[in-house]
């Protein structure tokens, strides 16, 4: 559990991971974003939004009119103002 406090932390408060305080008890710093990469690419947190998003939808607590999709992707060239 201590390593899930303290992903949590870095994500809340933008600490660095090589600056997170022992002293919570939260571990390595080093390790906690491994731990946070290895949930990532198994699709961990995909499966936790979409279950957040389903149990919102099934209690009618989504207003899918207020969305927004934003799909820019703009390559910056370089020197270009």
């Amino acid at each position: 559990m201590p390593r899930w406090k303290g992903i949590l932390f870095v994500l809340e408060t933008g600490v660095p991971w090589k600056k997170l305080p022992s002293e919570p008890g939260f571990g390595s710093g080093i390790t906690c974003w491994r731990r946070l990469r290895a949930r990532q690419d198994a699709g961990v947190w995909d499966q936790l939004h979409q279950a957040v998003l389903d149990r919102l939808g099934q209690q009618g607590l989504l207003d899918w009119s207020r969305t927004c999709l934003d799909s820019v992707n703009v390559r910056a060239k370089k020197g270009v103002s």
